[in-house]
């Protein structure tokens, strides 16, 4: 399983406490996950939230990618076959042919950028479909 995750400190909206979430990414059987917990240290709010199949809420995108960095994916060879990667790009981010064909562009070119967990999930659909590919993050980068 691949997962990040940051601890995120706020004010409880119910004592005025310090609050306390977890919050992260993961996946787990071919699933991108997001999750959030939290929990008050003075008073007994506290709960806990997951989902998958939808885009991540962008608080904890943000906290991800504040506290980690972003990872950049691209495509290892230089003159991929784009229908394997078209069709990956459709199907994992749900975009239209016209998107896909952008996005395609995008890792050809520069690279996509996003959480290391979001690179790692669609890096994996490419992977299935033999097209390789390469994650960069902050910690690579710096040797």
């Amino acid at each position: 399983m691949i997962t990040q995750g940051v601890k995120v400190a706020a004010r409880c909206e119910g004592c005025g406490g310090v609050l306390i979430r977890d919050v992260g990414q993961y996946i787990d059987h071919g699933k991108l996950w997001w999750g959030t917990e939290a929990a008050c240290g003075t008073c007994p709010i506290g709960w806990c939230e997951q989902d998958t199949g939808g885009a991540t809420p962008e608080g904890i995108r943000n906290a991800l990618l504040a506290e980690h960095g972003p990872a950049r994916l691209r495509l290892a060879d230089n003159e991929p076959n784009l229908v394997p990667v078209l069709r990956v790009l459709r199907e994992v981010l749900h975009l239209s042919l016209h998107q896909a064909r952008a996005a395609a562009a995008t890792l050809k070119e520069t690279g996509m950028v996003g959480t290391l967990v979001e690179m790692e999930f669609l890096a994996a659909g490419l992977q299935g479909r033999s097209v390789a590919t390469t994650i960069e993050t902050r910690e690579t980068r710096a040797g």
